[in-house]
C-alpha cells in the first residue's frame, strides 16, 4: 500500500459520505450488506472525482485451523460445520470425505448416494436463499431502489405473496430432509467416515419422492421468474455484460469423468481465460496447483495458481488469478450432466455469445442453472432402489494419516486437508474454502465496478449499492474466509474528534 493511501486509510471511516481529507475523497461502505461475514469497501477518488483505488477489506479473523489441533479427527464435521451458520453442510460434508480418505475406507453405496442426496438438497436451497434474499433484490426491486426495500420483503412485494411463500415454503421443505438425516439443520450430525449415521426407512420415500418432484418444479419456476424479470429487462443485460463487471480469469469447478457439473465428487478442472482445459487434478494434488498470497490490507488469504506462480491482481491469457462459484464451474466443465439443466446451459451461452462467459453479474444465471441440476440429481436419487438399502456405513480399521475431502460448496470449491497421530489427533488442519478462492477475483471485481461507475465525483447511495453488487454476484462467506494467521491478531485501533481528526493511535503488532 502506498503512503498516500496509507494516509487515506487512517484519516477516517465514513459511511457512505464523502470528505476531502489529504487532497482525496474517501467513501466507506461499512459494513458491506447481503452476504456472510464482515466487511467493508474503501473507495479512495483522485483530483478529477474518479476512482483511484477501491479495496475490500474483510477485519474478521477465526482460528478453526488452530483450535482444530489436538482434537480427534472424527470430531472435525461438527467443529468445521460451526464457520458458517448459512452453508454448515459443504463444510460437514468435506470435512466426512477427508475422513474417508483419512482412515482409508470407502462409503457404502447406499451411504455415498444419502450424501450426495443430502447435499444437492442443501445446494438447491441454499441457492434459492441467494437468488431470492441476497442477491436477487437488486434486479427484482432495482440497484437503485431505496435501500430498506432491498429484502426479502421489498422481494416480496414486487413478486406478489403467493411467489413469496413459495419461496419460503419450498426452501422450508428442502430443509427438512436435511434435518431428517442429519437431526438438524444448520449444523448436521449425518457423515462418518465409511457412511452415513442414519438410512433411509421405505415408508418415508414416497414424501421424498414427492419432495423431488417440487422440487424440480420450483428451480424451473425460478429460471422462468429470472428471465421475466431479469432477461427481459435490456437495462439490466447492459448491467451485466458491462465491461465494469467483466473480468478474464482462470475458471477452476469439480467434473464427474464425462466432464461434466458435479457438486459431490469428482476431478478439479480449471480452464483459462480461453477456456481451454490447463489442469485437471484429484484431491491428493491440491497442494501441487493451488497456493495463498496475502496483502496487508485484509485478513482473507488470495489464492492463486501454484504453477503459474502470483503475478498480481490482473488478467488476461498469462494470469494466475481463477474464480470458482457458479459461472466459474459452468465454465469449467462440457455441460450438465442432467437433460433440462443441459438445456438451460446451452441457452445460457447461446445468449451470452459462447463460452467462456466472463461477466460477473452472470453468477446469478449460472445460480439457477445449478438448482435446476441439483433439483434433478435429487429426483434421480430418491429414485434409486438403493437408496434405502440399509447398509449405509463400511467401519474403518487402519491407522489415520492424511485425508483431503473436497466438494463444490454453493460458492466454488472447497477443500478440507487434515493430518493426525497414530490416535487419530489432527496435528495439521488446512481449509481453503471457496471465498479465499475467489477472493483475489473479488477485489478485482470491486475495484473495477467502482472504477466504472464513479466518475467526476458523482456518488449516490445507488452507485455504492451497484459496486456492492460485484461481490454479491459471488455469494461470498467472509466467515469461512478467514480461519488462521500465525501468532496473534494484529490490532490497531484510532481514535478520532468529533471533526474526524486522528488524534491517536493504538498499535499491537
Amino acid at each position: 500500500m502506498n503512503p498516500a493511501t496509507q494516509q487515506a486509510f487512517d484519516q477516517g471511516n465514513l459511511r457512505a459520505n464523502a470528505a476531502y481529507q489529504a487532497g482525496r475523497r474517501r467513501f466507506t461502505i461499512d459494513p458491506i450488506t447481503r452476504l456472510e461475514g464482515h466487511g467493508k469497501i474503501d473507495i479512495f477518488l483522485d483530483d478529477k472525482g474518479d476512482v483511484e483505488r477501491a479495496y475490500l477489506q474483510v477485519p474478521e479473523l477465526r482460528g478453526f485451523e488452530v483450535f482444530s489441533l489436538g482434537r480427534p479427527a472424527e470430531d472435525m464435521p461438527q467443529i468445521t460445520s460451526r464457520i458458517c451458520g448459512v452453508c454448515p453442510t459443504a463444510h460437514h460434508m468435506a470435512s466426512t470425505k477427508a475422513l474417508d480418505a483419512l482412515y482409508q475406507v470407502e462409503p457404502t453405496p447406499a451411504g455415498r448416494k444419502i450424501r450426495e442426496l443430502v447435499y444437492n438438497t442443501f445446494m438447491l436451497e441454499d441457492h434459492a436463499l441467494h437468488f431470492f434474499v441476497l442477491g436477487g433484490p437488486d434486479f427484482i426491486v432495482g440497484p437503485e431502489a431505496p435501500p430498506e426495500q432491498r429484502n426479502i420483503v421489498g422481494v416480496i412485494g414486487k413478486v406478489g405473496i403467493e411467489a413469496g411463500k413459495k419461496v419460503i415454503s419450498s426452501r422450508k421443505r428442502l430443509r427438512e430432509l436435511i434435518a431428517y438425516f442429519g437431526g438438524k439443520v444448520v449444523h448436521p450430525v449425518l457423515g462418518l467416515p465409511g457412511g452415513v449415521s442414519k438410512a433411509l426407512k421405505a415408508e418415508d420415500l414416497p414424501r421424498f419422492k414427492q419432495l423431488a418432484v417440487d422440487g424440480l418444479e420450483f428451480a424451473l419456476w425460478t429460471l422462468d421468474v429470472f428471465k421475466k424479470i431479469v432477461l427481459a429487462n435490456p437495462d439490466y443485460v447492459k448491467l451485466i455484460t458491462s465491461d465494469a463487471f467483466t473480468h478474464k480469469t482462470c475458471y477452476m469447478g469439480m467434473v464427474d469423468d464425462q466432464n461434466k457439473v458435479n457438486f459431490y465428487d469428482g476431478k478439479i478442472r480449471v480452464v483459462d481465460c480461453n477456456g481451454k482445459e490447463v489442469y485437471k487434478f484429484g484431491p491428493q494434488q491440491y497442494l501441487d496447483y493451488v497456493a495463498e498470497h496475502t496483502e496487508p490490507w485484509s485478513y482473507m488469504k488470495f489464492t492463486y495458481l501454484k504453477p503459474r506462480g502470483w503475478k498480481g491482481f490482473v488478467e488476461g491469457p498469462e494470469t494466475s488469478i481463477y474464480s470458482v462459484a457458479p459461472l466459474a464451474r459452468l465454465n469449467a466443465s462440457d455441460g450438465m450432466a442432467t437433460p433440462k439443466a443441459q438445456a438451460a446451459y446451452e441457452e445460457f451461452y447461446k445468449t451470452l455469445g459462447g463460452k467462456p462467459v466472463h461477466h460477473t453479474l452472470a453468477n446469478h444465471w449460472a445460480r439457477v442453472i445449478e438448482m435446476i441440476y441439483a433439483a434433478e440429481r435429487i429426483v434421480q436419487l430418491v429414485n434409486d432402489p438403493e437408496i434405502t438399502n440399509s447398509e449405509v456405513r463400511r467401519v474403518p480399521t487402519n491407522v489415520p494419516k492424511v485425508g483431503i475431502g473436497i466438494v463444490e460448496a454453493p460458492r466454488g470449491t472447497l477443500f478440507h486437508h487434515y493430518e493426525t497421530d497414530e490416535r487419530g489427533l489432527i496435528t495439521m488442519a488446512n481449509l481453503v474454502v471457496a471465498t479465499a478462492n475467489n477472493a483475489a477475483r473479488i477485489a478485482m471485481s470491486v475495484e473495477k465496478a467502482a472504477k466504472g461507475l464513479i466518475k467526476g465525483g458523482q456518488v449516490t447511495e445507488g452507485l455504492l449499492n451497484k459496486v456492492e453488487m460485484a461481490f454479491r454476484a459471488y455469494d461470498p462467506c467472509l466467515g469461512c474466509a478467514t480461519h488462521s494467521l500465525p501468532g496473534h491478531l494484529p490490532l490497531r485501533v484510532n481514535i478520532y474528534d468529533r471533526q474526524h481528526t486522528l488524534v491517536r493511535q493504538l498499535v499491537q503488532e
